[in-house]
């Protein structure tokens, strides 16, 4: 047909190293989550087309040598080292790293974090992760267990641990397709101690100067706790059944996941309207977009990872993966 084009703001060919990827789009994002912004990355595209490598949540993780780390691992390294270059800035910086690490699988939340749910998984009520709403419209989820981490290692162990237990099947497309949608959040929470008296003018008035020493003993003191979320979003990939080859459970999961993408895509394409002649957002249409709620159409920062195959074969899921994520784009 005729010739298409797309506007993105990072284009990436297939030689591209993983650190070029996280240095160009990943690493502000990292910035923008110590300064107390929600942030998510979202990566999208067809089966087999490098989403779980990308991002880093691979079930080999521990294996992969540096030079082929995804994103999570290089994000989570910046995050640290950010942390401890503010607290030898200022002594009184404190802050708490907590992880979670959940699947959406045929429409239900696990959580990989606690491994009792995967041993009694006949037994167990998945049903028990629910999706909140706070006060102040923030959305989270009741009955996750997140994990207190102190150092990157202890972080990556965590996120070893939960994607040994994700749910990957093989398809005629993809040996070890992911066959559900994994969210892994790293929630962040600073506690900033701020002096009052420094925002002051210098000036003191000769009959205030006595009393001025006096004072110096009982400053004020303003303490601030932020709490910030970084979401990393590793959709299960869209795929056609008749190419997949799926049979039995592996069909009832493509249903699964082609629902949820379906109703992603429709809050995208009406928040992208920009003519604005839809008012609702379908935010509950799907367990995943109530999820993003947040992330989509809040004041956070998201970046969407479009991964695309280079294989002629592939040609319509590439175009298809292109215009999706150039609705993502329209966002405001």
């Amino acid at each position: 047909g005729t010739d298409k084009s797309f506007t993105f703001d990072y284009v990436f060919p297939s030689e591209t190293e993983q650190e070029e990827v996280f240095y160009d789009c990943a690493s502000p994002l990292i910035d923008k989550l110590v300064e107390g912004y929600n942030v998510t990355i979202l990566a999208y595209g067809q089966t087999g087309s490098g989403k779980t490598y990308s991002l880093g949540t691979a079930v080999d993780g521990s294996n992969i040598p540096l030079k082929h780390q995804g994103i999570i691992p290089r994000a989570i390294r910046k995050l640290f080292a950010d942390l401890h270059e503010r607290k030898e800035k200022n002594p009184s910086y404190e802050f708490e790293v907590y992880v979670s690490f959940l699947e959406l699988y045929n429409e239900d939340f696990k959580d990989l974090l606690y491994p009792q749910s995967r041993e009694n998984n006949k037994k167990e009520k998945y049903d028990l992760i629910m999706i909140r709403e706070d006060a102040n419209g923030q959305i989270y989820l009741a009955g996750v267990k997140e994990v207190k981490v102190s150092d990157l290692d202890e972080l990556l162990e965590q996120l070893q641990k939960g994607s040994l237990c994700r749910t990957v099947a093989s398809t005629d497309m993809n040996m070890v397709s992911s066959r559900s949608h994994a969210i892994f959040s790293v929630i962040l929470k600073q506690t900033r101690i701020k002096n009052l008296e420094e925002n002051k003018e210098n000036y003191v008035s000769p009959a205030e100067s006595s009393a001025a020493s006096k004072r110096k003993s009982k400053r004020k003191l303003l303490t601030s706790i932020v709490t910030s979320k970084f979401h990393f979003v590793d959709l299960a990939g869209s795929e056609r059944l008749k190419r997949t080859n799926a049979v039995g459970d592996r069909v009832k999961e493509g249903i699964a996941i082609n629902g949820g993408l379906l109703a992603l895509g429709n809050v995208i394409s009406a928040l992208g309207d920009e003519s604005r002649k839809v008012t609702h957002i379908p935010y509950r249409d799907s367990k995943l977009t109530r999820l993003l709620q947040d992330s989509l159409g809040g004041n956070s920062q998201t970046l969407m990872l479009a991964c695309v195959s280079p294989a002629d074969s592939n040609f319509m899921e590439t175009l298809n993966t292109l215009k999706y994520a150039n609705r993502a784009r329209n966002i405001k």
